[in-house]
């Protein structure tokens, strides 16, 4: 497919060598902290982990952290700003022989100086979408909140209307959601941009679910279209306070003159005028699940209002996917004479429809096929064109594979990807051995391989902590996490067992007290409970009670800390795409509220134009 020409220049982008020394200097940091990371709550009591780890009592560490302020900018919080802050001043958080950490204060300012907003590394949404848009605007109306929960509808908003701003700049219409699920954001940028989606998962039963999904959901979707319409013009209403007697004439027009059998309007799937222009005295319209076309009527007006009206719908019409409106012809509609301006417009109208009805509208496909670095795309889609790669929220060695796959196929002209699960990837320096040609999760760039940069599970465990939400109040869950720290403590010292392939699960939310809980886990541990009576399980309790806040310090510690992790794994996905020699753009950036959805930042990637 040809590419037409460019809206404006890409967004300015990060210099390889500036990602590259950021995250060196990021690295240089992590390699002394990494050690309070690798640590498990589990452990905690019976590998004496505060002792090793923290040199200062748990009481000061929470005053310095509440001092720090978890959600305030480093400037704001350190009282200095921030470009007097270098990578030296961060020399003494901890002890040099000892490896303790021993300046709680300097820690958390560090992890601050070290996050993606201080660094620098980030290309702001609002700039990307002005490159790539030009002009143009984008399209909205449609409330995903409609059909999803709050969280899921923020992420499909943004991403989606992302998504389809880089299709069009690219002049790509066809989708590959990688990771797909239930098909949340394939069936959106499907129906509300007239995208050709392909979701992939490697769950059959995700792919059931998401086929069973879509079904519904276009049943329903011209209801949701109808009220993204009515909340359009709504919007158009307020912002014309300054005429106020042109509105009045087109509702009282619109009162007056109904269409014929509004009554059984009511009971079909179809959009009258009353949907396209400020509601007045007609409400909703009702929904019908057989209902095959929209009809467009026309209400006689004066011929100053015609032409208003005629350019409202015509805007609204251009706002919606080409082929969500059916037209009909003037012989199915008793609207009475038409003007020579609404004979026009219908015909355009009538255009559209025609124009898109040789294919299906629409088009979502959901397939089941595990991905991996190897994979081939048109095994799996026979009908693969230019196209580009998207991810909301791929777990672990996903992310990484949608970037490989992004840099080696030519028909993939660019990629939008949010990952997630990082306690989930794959790493080559961690227990790996004899398997020098594998394909990792983590590294993938070339400074961190030389390295042989590993992190840990229980470290990229903690990269999925959510400081932001810590932050607005959340809390940590410490009492079943003391829970099964003590729990450790009494299976190590009745049952001699350190390590067992079986596990605990989510018996806290399910148990009435510690009791309770000891002896239900024990159960799953498949241990005899009955040698242990209830006194002895609550001398265990009583005794490390007064321990509890050393593992509330803990794991805000390792809270504070989790950002830094996090911009290990992005700044490492983001240097592997800048060491790639067909790529023209590539960056980091945020596209969610961190409070809603924490794992907010997409990496973000088109090719050169001579690759089109």
């Amino acid at each position: 497919m040809s590419r037409p020409p460019p809206p404006g220049p890409l967004p300015p982008q990060l210099s390889a060598a500036a990602a590259a020394e950021a995250l060196r200097r990021l690295a240089r940091f992590l390699g002394r902290a990494l050690p309070l990371c690798r640590a498990h709550a589990v452990e905690f009591y019976t590998r004496g982990l505060w002792e090793r780890l923290v040199a200062p009592p748990p009481t000061a560490v929470l005053q310095a952290l509440g001092a720090a302020g978890l959600g305030r900018p480093l400037g704001e919080a350190s009282g200095a700003a921030p470009a007097l802050w270098d990578d030296d001043m961060f020399s003494n958080v901890f002890c040099e022989k000892s490896e303790k950490l021993i300046n709680v204060h300097l820690f958390a300012l560090a992890a601050k100086y070290y996050s993606l907003s201080n660094l620098g590394v980030c290309t702001p949404l609002e700039d990307v979408f002005e490159a790539l848009r030009g002009d143009s605007q984008g399209t909205r109306g449609i409330k995903t909140d409609e059909f999803m929960n709050n969280k899921k509808s923020h992420e499909v908003q943004v991403m989606s209307e992302l998504v389809d701003t880089i299709a069009n700049y690219c002049g790509i219409k066809q989708v590959i959601d990688i990771g797909s699920g239930k098909g949340y954001l394939s069936s959106f940028l499907s129906m509300q941009y007239n995208l050709k989606v392909y979701g992939i998962d490697s769950s059959n039963t995700n792919t059931k679910g998401a086929h069973e999904r879509n079904r519904k959901l276009k049943k329903h979707w011209k209801a949701y279209q109808s009220r993204g319409r009515t909340n359009l013009e709504s919007q158009r209403l307020e912002n014309a306070n300054d005429r106020p007697v042109e509105s009045e004439i087109k509702c009282k027009a619109i009162s007056e003159k109904p269409l014929n059998n509004v009554s059984s309007f009511q009971s079909q799937d179809q959009v009258t005028i009353q949907d396209l222009v400020p509601p007045c005295d007609f409400t909703e319209i009702a929904t019908s699940e057989t209902s095959k076309h929209r009809e467009v009527g026309l209400v006689a007006q004066t011929e100053s209002d015609e032409s208003k009206l005629s350019e409202e719908v015509l805007g609204i019409l251009n706002v919606l996917p080409a082929d969500a409106v059916e037209v009909f012809s003037s012989s199915q509609c008793n609207c009475g004479e038409l003007s020579e301006e609404e004979k026009a417009q219908r015909k355009m109208a009538s255009l559209k429809a025609k124009a898109n009805k040789s294919s299906e509208s629409n088009l979502y496909f959901p397939l089941t096929s595990c991905i991996t670095a190897e994979t081939e795309l048109s095994d799996i889609i026979t009908d693969l064109e230019d196209c580009m790669m998207v991810g909301l929220h791929t777990c672990g060695d996903l992310a990484a594979n949608t970037l490989r796959i992004f840099t080696a196929k030519p028909e993939i002209k660019a990629v939008c990807s949010v990952g997630c699960c990082y306690h989930l990837l794959s790493e080559q320096f961690e227990n790996q051995e004899g398997c020098p040609e594998e394909v990792w999760g983590f590294p993938m760039c070339q400074y961190l391989k030389d390295k042989g940069w590993c992190c840990g599970r229980n470290a990229r465990m903690s990269a999925c902590l959510a400081l932001e939400r810590v932050a607005v109040g959340q809390m940590l869950p410490t009492e079943s996490l003391f829970y099964r720290a003590v729990l450790q403590v009494i299976i190590e010292d009745i049952y001699g067992v350190t390590k067992s392939d079986r596990h605990v699960g989510r018996t806290f939310s399910k148990s009435s007290s510690f009791i309770d809980y000891v002896r239900k886990s024990l159960k799953k541990l498949e241990l005899d409970d009955s040698k242990l009576p209830d006194s002895c399980i609550m001398d265990y309790y009583e005794k490390y009670q007064h321990r509890m806040n050393e593992l509330e310090a803990f794991n805000m510690l390792k809270v504070v800390l989790a950002p830094c992790i996090e911009v290990l794994i992005l700044l490492d996905r983001l240097c592997y795409l800048k060491e790639q020699d067909n790529i023209a753009w590539s960056g980091l950036v945020k596209l969610f509220d961190p409070v809603k959805s924490p794992r907010c930042y997409a990496v973000i990637a088109l090719k050169k134009q001579s690759c089109f």
